[in-house]
Parts: C-alpha cells; sequence; structure tokens
C-alpha cells in the first residue's frame, strides 16, 4: 500500500497495509461530525479494494468485507470479514446490513480477450449475486466498478458484461453508481504508461478524439478519490461516472 498524494486526496495520508501496520507521513482522520457509513465490499482483497479499505478505515467507516473461505487473511486489519460465496446471493445475504453501502469491485484479474468466458460466468454471476443480495437487505446505495462502454473490438465481450451488470442493477431499483474507467495505473500496472505519447496524439485529431478520450487511462488515486466521493456523497439515485468524470471527481470535506 502507497501513500497517496494530494492529487487524490486533500492530505497526505498514510494507509493500512494488509498487516495493519501505517505508512505514510501522517494519517489523516475523519472529520469530527462526518457522517460515519457501513460499507460492505466485494473483491476487497485485490488490487483497489485492500487499498480502499485502508482509506474507509481511516476515515472512520465501518467495513465489511465478503472473502471465500481461506482468504480472510488477506483482508486489512481493521475491516470484519465474513465468508462466503460470492457467486451465491443466499450465502452472504444475512451478512448485508440494512441501509448500508454496498461496493461490488470483485472481477477477474488482469481482463483480457482469452477470459471471455470468466467475464460472464465470474463478473456478471457475481454482480448479479451482489445485487441481489444488496436488494434482499435493504442497502441504500451500490457502487458498481464497471468499465467504460466506448465501442471497441478487443475488449467488446468484456464491455457487454459489464453493461449487463448495469442494467440488472437498475432494473432492481437500487440507487447506484457507476464507475467506468478503462485501466487504472497503479502499483504493477504501468505498462499503457507507454502509450502516453500516442494517446495525446489521438486526443487531438478530430476522428479520434472521442474514442481516445472514452478510452482513457486513469490512475490508482483517482480511482479511489472518486470511490470515496461515490460512497461518502452519493450525487443522485443513479449515477455513471466515466473515465474524464473519474479524473476530475474528487473528495468533498465538509
Amino acid at each position: 500500500m502507497e501513500v497517496l498524494g494530494k492529487d487524490c486526496l486533500t492530505y497526505p495520508v498514510a494507509v493500512l497495509t494488509p498487516t495493519g501496520k501505517m505508512r505514510g507521513y501522517r494519517v489523516f482522520y475523519a472529520e469530527q461530525g462526518r457522517h460515519m457509513k457501513t460499507i460492505f465490499i466485494t473483491g476487497g482483497t485485490g488490487y483497489i479494494g485492500t487499498r480502499l479499505i485502508g482509506l474507509l478505515l481511516l476515515r472512520g467507516h465501518r467495513v465489511i468485507a465478503l472473502v471465500r473461505p481461506g482468504s480472510e487473511h488477506k483482508v486489512p486489519a481493521g475491516a470484519e470479514v465474513t465468508s462466503g460465496d460470492p457467486l451465491k446471493a443466499d450465502s452472504f445475504t444475512s451478512s448485508v446490513p440494512a441501509g448500508c453501502t454496498f461496493v461490488q469491485l470483485l472481477g477477474v484479474p488482469h481482463p483480457s480477450p482469452r477470459k471471455r468466458d470468466l467475464f460472464y460466468t465470474i463478473d456478471l454471476a457475481s454482480l448479479k449475486a451482489s445485487a441481489d443480495a444488496a436488494f434482499l437487505a435493504g442497502a441504500a446505495h451500490f457502487v458498481y466498478v464497471s468499465v467504460a462502454q466506448e465501442p471497441t473490438n478487443i475488449m467488446k465481450d468484456y464491455q457487454a458484461a459489464r453493461a449487463t451488470g448495469e442494467q440488472y442493477i437498475i432494473g432492481k431499483g437500487l440507487s447506484h453508481t457507476f464507475i467506468r474507467p478503462w485501466y487504472v495505473l497503479g502499483p504493477g500496472h504501468w505498462w499503457p504508461i507507454l502509450f502516453l505519447p500516442l494517446y495525446t496524439i489521438l486526443r487531438w485529431l478530430p476522428a479520434t478524439r472521442k474514442k481516445a478520450t472514452a478510452l482513457g487511462l486513469v490512475t490508482i488515486r483517482q480511482m479511489l478519490s472518486a470511490l470515496l466521493a461515490s460512497i461518502e456523497y452519493p450525487e443522485s439515485t443513479g449515477t455513471i461516472m466515466d473515465v474524464e468524470a473519474i479524473k476530475i471527481k474528487k473528495r468533498r470535506d465538509k
């Protein structure tokens, strides 16, 4: 877990490592008077999830992480852990608190065209189970990390599975935020930086500007800032944050 600097949060903060230790300049605690929330999260042991849990805990929120049996030790210290099968709603619905914010991060790591079938059997199946559980438990808001929906050929199945998931959430009548990155840069995920000069050129050209912008790169800091804002200050019953919105979204302190 790295320190998140000022381009993500108002102040430098230290974040919890998976072992519960602190790293960074100084800890930023939740402001007095902030309405603390209960967050139920899937995918909490992954690239984004461990970092998000650390920040939520530091800001005073209650976090409950759903993991498969045997993965409990991977959850950052301080979070509550519940074991279940993320593909079967009835295995964890009873652990979802009424009025919570449900954050769906679970998905196939390092998605690529060769994982086409997994987009439906894991990503979409787990999303449906989560939406069912959130609906039955009476969750207040559902935050779904989807994917950019600008049409592509190479990742069309990935986009289709995520789009189907979005419609499933809407069909459940859940208050929701859909966050649609294309690729999230960060530790172990830096290689697309090589394409930044190409992105710059494509954004200059009228014929490719729209696609290059919609399929732009965002950083892990920008993603975490967008997630925090969506959890702490949901803007409406149905919000979509595309790549450009993720880049400019800032957490508000009141």
